[in-house]
């Protein structure tokens, strides 16, 4: 099983609570997780023989947290190459903004650009819809589960 590399931005503390939950759900299914917190994000590239789950919250116009920005931004302007990197985003929104999930989308379209594959569909919760944010996760969990085993396979 590889590892997963969790990283979350937030705004009032659900994408980190989501983040959290999942977390633990991974660690008690045998898999080894490492939750990044902010300050351990400087510089990180995320290694390729490892997965990335991201979980971001929107915040303004469609704009990625502060807490996390600054490592956006040093993804964006490095632009590392990792083609061998599998990665999956759960982007927590509001759909009555024009923006809705628009961090997510954005740390998607950034990790693409950088070569990276997508595992699954991004997750998009809405916050209209849901006051729950991680049940929702925790569905998507198992499925991701049995994707990331047939890539490991595969």
């Amino acid at each position: 099983m590889k590892k997963v590399n969790l990283v979350f931005g937030t705004v009032y503390g659900n994408a980190q609570f989501v983040a959290e939950t999942l977390s633990a759900l991974m660690i008690e299914e045998g898999r080894e997780v490492s939750l990044l917190l902010n300050e351990q994000l400087e510089g990180f590239i995320p290694p390729e023989d490892e997965l990335l789950l991201v979980i971001c919250s929107t915040t303004g116009q469609g704009d990625v947290p502060e807490d996390i920005q600054p490592w956006f931004e040093m993804l964006k302007n490095k632009a590392p190459y990792l083609p061998g990197l599998k990665y999956s985003v759960i982007a927590l929104g509001d759909s009555s903004y024009e923006t809705f999930c628009g961090a997510g989308v954005q740390f998607d379209d950034l990790l693409s650009e950088c070569g990276a594959k997508r595992v699954g569909e991004l997750l998009k919760i809405d916050a209209c819809e849901t006051m729950e944010p991680e049940v929702e996760a925790k569905a998507w969990l198992q499925s991701w589960n049995a994707l990331i085993d047939m890539e490991v396979v595969a």
